[in-house]
């Protein structure tokens, strides 16, 4: 009978985290903090004019792309650190040696 293995997404999850990294970089490089200017929609009135309206300040706007800056190299490091995790895993499996007892064994099959 097959012996099950447990599956592990690790890699999987590290594709999608370096997608969501670079999606933020592409934001971060697309709004630079010295260009950012309010963001104004026009609200109708009641007597059926409109007004203007702040939605986003430049210093929410600033406050934001900083934050993702920071979350940005946060999840950078995690995900550097767990893909040499990764690699060394994979490094120790195919580099490894065979015990005598498994060198007995495969030679006798011959």
């Amino acid at each position: 009978m097959a012996k099950s293995t447990k599956t592990t997404y690790i890699n999987t999850e590290l594709d999608w985290a370096e997608e969501q990294l670079s999606s933020w970089k592409a934001y971060v490089d697309a709004n630079p903090l010295n260009l950012i200017k309010d963001r104004i929609e026009w609200k109708p009135t009641v007597k059926g004019g409109t007004m203007p309206m702040v939605i986003a300040s430049i210093e929410a706007q600033g406050k934001f792309i900083q934050e993702t800056m920071k979350n940005y190299l946060a999840l950078l490091e995690v995900v550097d650190k767990l893909r040499k995790v990764e690699v060394a895993k994979v490094e120790v499996r195919g580099n490894g040696e065979m015990s005598s007892m498994a060198e007995n064994w495969v030679r006798n099959r011959k």
